[in-house]
């Protein structure tokens, strides 16, 4: 069931949507500050506004060698230069400034101290979030805790340490575990809102990228950040507050919406139903069938056969003569993640049957949020889930992993066999890997790949374990070439008659510059003293 956030946010676009110049403006702009900062009611008000940058439906897996689009990218061949502005840089400090014009002016409201807490520790969740997505690409960038002006001396700082920045997210997120409510107590009607476990699980995220990064770059205190990776995701579980959905592909649709879905930790929320739509998105018509984000062959071949061994190792691996029999006898979160003959399309072509290679690129198709009721109305309502509970159950495996170089049979039962179970796949023991020549830090990765695929980690995943310089080096490939099934179109093709998108030699990584993204050139410009990032 649709919620009642969802309607605040209508009201709440209403209210502030004077005209379109007060776009980026913060309710008080609109309404004296007089009259506002009065109630609960207000400061609820003013922190729905911080929910609308929430990230929503998009191709940023592009970016990474588990998709492609209707032809290269560059920031997945290495061919991009630095913007003269950038939403990924600016967007952030908009949140940043919302959230500290709350924690700045809310507690003028005659409320008590836990409800104030409970607000406040909204507005430092939303404050962590946005400095971490800046840190995730730029690095070392300002710090602000607190509202400028136009005569600020922080406009001209230099860019604080990544660890200093890291420091206050925690600190941000410390606060929110210990004041905001359980999801429990949220319920039905406040379903959608940052909760405790929201808070817990995504310190857990930040802490294990920071670590990964700290361990693999030789940057920083890996140990520092992986203990509290494990501490966090191990919170989280020991909540009982979240467990796995059922259905894989039901986890995508409106089945898995609402409270009954305790999977869902964090989402962003879209509309109210098809019939009252209030927020909504054509991901499925704008951007699968369309061919702007397709699945590729590398990573297609993650998913593992039924006995739980990769293609390369098991017997039940056979060339595929027809698209159908790719699916055949593999994990079942392939046929969940990708279109094959016969799935649900769209009205004019009710089933799948190929993939078109004039759109389809790769000759494959996601299948994820598919739903041929939105193609039809073109305006989904689906939400899109940001943060899962098997995202949690990854990060306890890899955190434990990465801390000791080795994990428990009994770490991996309660982590990544029961993603594996929904998967229809064998189990993952240390026995078992010994006996197959299997690595496990590698299929841990691999179960984290294959789970969490065309949700956006597999870019960031490779920038932590410093192996973008590896992977999006290599050509990009589609499937099999099936010609009789396939409609006519110019395709190149490997010499084992797989397409061949976009071949190595025009592909590229630079470990030197690649690793952090360039600053915009008018910020450098603004400020002198914020240097641009090496070998931008």
């Amino acid at each position: 069931m649709k919620n009642t956030l969802k309607h605040t946010l209508l009201a709440f676009a209403l209210l502030t949507a004077v005209s379109s110049c007060d776009v980026e403006r913060l309710p008080e702009t609109n309404i004296s500050d007089l009259n506002f900062w009065k109630t609960e009611s207000d400061i609820k008000t003013a922190n729905n506004y911080l929910y609308t940058f929430l990230p929503g439906f998009n191709n940023e897996d592009i970016w990474s060698d588990d998709a492609f689009g209707l032809s290269a990218n560059s920031i997945s061949d290495g061919s991009r230069l630095a913007p003269a502005t950038a939403g990924d840089y600016n967007s952030p400090y908009n949140l940043i400034r919302a959230a500290n014009n709350v924690l700045e002016k809310a507690p003028r409201a005659e409320v008590s101290a836990t409800v104030l807490n409970r607000y406040l520790a909204e507005a430092r969740f939303f404050r962590a979030w946005a400095y971490f997505s800046l840190v995730q690409k730029y690095g070392s960038v300002p710090l602000i805790l607190k509202t400028l002006d136009e005569n600020s001396p922080e406009l001209v700082a230099p860019a604080a340490a990544r660890e200093a920045i890291v420091d206050q997210i925690y600190a941000d997120l410390d606060f929110a575990i210990v004041n905001l409510p359980t999801i429990t107590t949220l319920g039905t009607a406040d379903y959608g809102r940052i909760s405790k476990t929201a808070a817990y699980a995504f310190r857990a995220r930040v802490a294990l990228f920071e670590g990964t990064y700290a361990k693999f770059h030789s940057k920083g205190d890996a140990v520092k950040h992986l203990t509290l990776a494990l501490a966090s995701s191990k919170a989280v579980i020991d909540s009982k507050e979240h467990a796995l959905f059922g259905n894989y592909f039901d986890l995508f649709q409106m089945a898995g919406e609402g409270r009954q879905n305790k999977e869902n930790i964090i989402v962003k929320q879209y509309g109210v139903s098809n019939t009252e739509r209030v927020v909504t998105h054509n991901f499925y018509r704008g951007s699968l069938e369309t061919g702007n984000l397709n699945p590729t062959k590398s990573l297609a071949d993650s998913y593992l056969m039924k006995d739980g061994l990769p293609i390369s190792k098991s017997p039940l691996w056979v060339m595929p003569d027809s698209s159908h029999k790719v699916f055949r006898n593999r994990d079942a979160r392939m046929s969940a993640t990708f279109m094959k003959r016969g799935d649900a399309m769209m009205t004019t072509k009710p089933i799948f049957d190929i993939a078109n290679l004039v759109f389809n690129k790769t000759g494959y198709m996601f299948r994820k949020f598919a739903n041929i009721d939105d193609w039809n109305s073109q305006a989904s309502t689906i939400d899109r889930p940001l943060l899962r509970y098997a995202e949690v159950l990854l990060t306890f495996a890899e955190a434990s992993y990465e801390l000791n170089n080795a994990i428990t049979d009994a770490e991996l039962d309660m982590s990544v066999n029961l993603l594996r179970e929904r998967g229809q796949i064998a189990k993952l023991t240390n026995a078992f890997a010994k006996a197959n020549g299997l690595d496990m830090r590698e299929e841990i990765r691999r179960e984290r790949r294959v789970e969490l695929a065309q949700e956006g980690f597999r870019y960031w995943d490779i920038i932590r374990w410093k192996t973008a310089e590896t992977e999006l080096v290599k050509p990009v490939l589609g499937n099999f070439y099936f010609k009789s099934e396939f409609a006519a179109a110019t395709v190149n093709l490997t010499p084992d008659n797989i397409i061949l998108v976009q071949a190595a030699s025009f592909r590229k990584f630079d470990p030197a510059k690649d690793y952090l993204w360039p600053l915009p050139i008018n910020e450098i410009a603004l400020n002198p003293k914020l240097d641009q990032n090496p070998g931008w």
